[in-house]
């Protein structure tokens, strides 16, 4: 019973406080009431694609609307090939077409939130990469229109963990509060990544844990990450994301 009560306290202080707190910040703060009230035009986060001709792929992520805000992002892909004068981005949504092609600015907002670069490739190294991220882009198994749940996913975050999964180059991992990241969407529960260094597991999304070099230690919960990563400086709190240790 004792060790049974301090794993309980434990999963209050560490999953349920964080995650009620950033609840009340979120719930005090200023967000459009519904999606034809939101901002979903260039944040002017990227620089302009015409402007240089070195290829670029940028993973970018956002607060998402209405309460959901509070604890998750949206996050999607953007590709640049060499000498191309427009980005293209990727999302996979809940409406619309499965596989979203340029449906909102490069460095759009979301639900009027400010996006941010989560990794990037430029030069050889991203002209590389790009036809690889159209290959996963393609051979995601949830692509067709019904392939989208809110919670644990298949969801948009599991769509880009996927691309990112199968192009490790990218060298990234999506970050805390991207709900659905952790959704196994090629069926297994268990997942070592040798070239990442990486293992992985997930019970469908709903519970799991990671370690390695780029996610450091996580503990997952019901689509919330606690955890470290030493190697980085960061502590991931629920609801709040990563937030810096090292000052």
């Amino acid at each position: 019973m004792a060790l049974l009560r301090f794993a309980l306290i434990g999963f209050v202080i560490v999953f349920l406080l964080p995650a009620a707190l950033s609840l009340l910040v979120w719930k005090l703060g200023e967000h459009p009431a519904s999606w034809r009230e939101a901002n979903w035009s260039s944040a002017a986060v990227l620089p302009a694609a015409a402007d240089d001709d070195e290829a670029a792929v940028y993973i970018m992520a956002a607060r998402t609307g209405g309460l959901k805000g509070a604890l998750s992002e949206h996050s999607w892909i953007v590709v640049k090939p060499q000498g191309a004068a427009r980005y293209e981005r990727f999302d996979k949504v809940g409406w619309g077409s499965p596989i979203r092609r340029n449906g909102y600015p490069a460095d759009g907002r979301w639900y009027s939130n400010v996006p941010r670069v989560v990794a990037r490739l430029t030069g050889e190294a991203a002209e590389r990469a790009i036809p690889r991220i159209r290959a996963a882009i393609d051979a995601y198994p949830f692509a067709a229109n019904g392939g989208y749940r809110i919670f644990p996913g298949p969801n948009s975050n599991s769509f880009v963990a996927h691309v990112l999964r199968s192009v490790p180059e990218l060298g990234a991992v999506l970050p805390p509060a991207a709900v659905g990241r952790d959704y196994p969407v090629d069926g297994r529960l268990v997942s070592l990544d040798a070239e990442a260094r990486e293992l992985r597991a997930s019970l469908f999304g709903y519970a799991g844990f990671a370690i390695g070099a780029r996610s450091g230690l996580e503990l997952q919960f019901l689509g919330l990450v606690a955890g470290i990563d030493p190697l980085r400086g960061l502590l991931k709190v629920p609801g709040f994301g990563s937030l810096s240790i090292t000052g």
